[in-house]
């Protein structure tokens, strides 16, 4: 690395001034070098098995699948029959005992407070409802 004095009186006082590359290059290999370390552990990836979908339509049973509606309320209705909650309750308990078990389809409305929802799951679940559905309206483009 070339230094220029400070000296005034020095005849050609120009300053040359150079810039050394070397310290530069070092402190970017140690970043390569860090960097290619730590890549590989910044995923991270969760293992998990999901399902595979198919665009089939399905074979239509004989046995009509439950519509189970929330209103924002929390009101809830089977088959557009208004009840509350420990009617519906009486009415799982009292379900045939199908060999798969009914098929219910939940509607609820946009605005329903989850608690409802989890209610109702828990309910359909206590009596061995397995085959739940969750109908929903397409988004317009």
């Amino acid at each position: 690395m070339a230094f220029g004095s400070f000296e005034q009186n020095k005849t050609g006082g120009h300053t040359l001034a150079e810039i050394n590359m070397i310290p530069l290059i070092d402190v970017m290999l140690v970043l390569l070098v860090i960097f290619m370390i730590t890549a590989p552990m910044m995923t991270h990836a969760v293992k998990i098995d999901l399902p595979k979908a198919t665009s089939q339509a399905q074979q239509s049973t004989s046995v009509k699948p439950i519509e189970l509606a929330i209103d924002s309320n929390g009101q809830l209705f089977w088959n557009k029959e208004s009840m509350n909650r420990e009617q519906l309750q009486q009415r799982l308990q009292s379900l045939d005992k199908q060999a798969d078990g009914p098929e219910v389809h939940i509607c609820a409305d946009r605005n329903v407070a989850y608690h409802f929802i989890a209610e109702t799951l828990a309910d359909l679940a206590n009596v061995g409802v397995s085959r739940i559905g969750f109908v929903s309206e397409p988004e317009k483009n």
